[in-house]
């Protein structure tokens, strides 16, 4: 194990109010407010084209990987925004600090919010992961589902990584506004923080197994399970050769770190209300 997380504790760029959860900044955000950044983001980044922001997920693997691998710790705090992927996150927030988080952003409930949003407001997503399979059926979830939303490309995540600048040139030829990575923890991270200054888009969103859910091929926790903070307990049900020494050797350690490394951040001078609080859906 390496020495605590150091990571920042504010991040200017997005005048969040933000909580250390597990040693980590996390938003104090609700999916929604989440969706509305989202949009306003991607609106203005259309007029100004720039690096996406990125987008990642705090959850218990994160956080005790955090902890032990200084490499990944520095590709974390790369972060523009950090959402609470995990129950517990959110559970130790509203016990250890004064301004909790309101509620967990799972990746895979957020891209449906995501989805609904883009689709009556015109953003364009680019899906980026998993098989060839779940990639292709996801697409075809999200589209039939959410009528209107335009995905403008996709592609499944099996390449060495000498295609990367091949890959983000045709990325940046569909003109997305939203890059979905699912490439797994921890390599869509560094994938992000490697390519960001290759892509052209508002936002990349780190989403792990996504689209697997998303396309019906993985199987959610029932909701008193996910509410709970027991999804994991659900998935090592599933999966247990392959989350057994995952889970074995980063649950207690994630909780450990939940819970001497979370903390309320002294807030700071007032800013300007942020844009994406006055976004509106269609």
């Amino acid at each position: 194990m390496g020495a605590a997380a150091t990571f920042p504790e504010t991040h200017a760029a997005t005048g969040l109010r933000e909580v250390t959860v597990g040693g980590i900044r996390t938003a104090c955000v609700s999916r929604d407010d989440l969706a509305r950044m989202m949009l306003a983001d991607c609106l203005a980044a259309r007029d100004i084209p720039s690096a996406p922001k990125l987008v990642f997920a705090s959850n218990g693997h994160s956080i005790a990987l955090a902890f032990r691998d200084a490499e990944f710790r520095i590709v974390l705090e790369q972060a523009d925004i950090i959402h609470a992927d995990g129950q517990a996150g959110v559970f130790a927030s509203r016990l250890l600090t004064a301004t909790p988080i309101p509620e967990r952003s799972a990746t895979t409930d957020f891209i449906h919010d995501a989805a609904k949003l883009a689709a009556g407001n015109g953003l364009r997503f680019f899906l980026l992961g998993a098989s060839e399979e779940a990639n292709a059926e996801a697409a075809r979830v999200l589209a039939a589902r959410y009528p209107g939303l335009k995905i403008v490309g996709r592609r499944h995540g099996y390449f060495p990584s000498g295609e990367e600048e091949e890959i983000c040139h045709k990325i940046n030829h569909t003109r997305p506004d939203v890059i979905w990575v699912g490439l797994s923890v921890p390599l869509e991270y560094h994938f992000a923080v490697r390519n960001r200054h290759r892509l052209r888009a508002g936002w990349l969103v780190t989403c792990g197994g996504c689209f697997h859910f998303v396309a019906g091929s993985s199987r959610r926790a029932p909701g008193w399970m996910q509410r709970a903070g027991l999804e994991w307990l659900f998935r090592l049900w599933c999966e247990p050769r392959r989350l057994f020494w995952r889970y074995a050797v980063t649950n207690p350690l994630a909780a450990w770190l939940l819970l001497t490394r979370t903390r309320t951040i002294a807030a700071k001078p007032a800013a300007a209300q942020p844009a994406w609080r006055g976004a509106e859906a269609a």
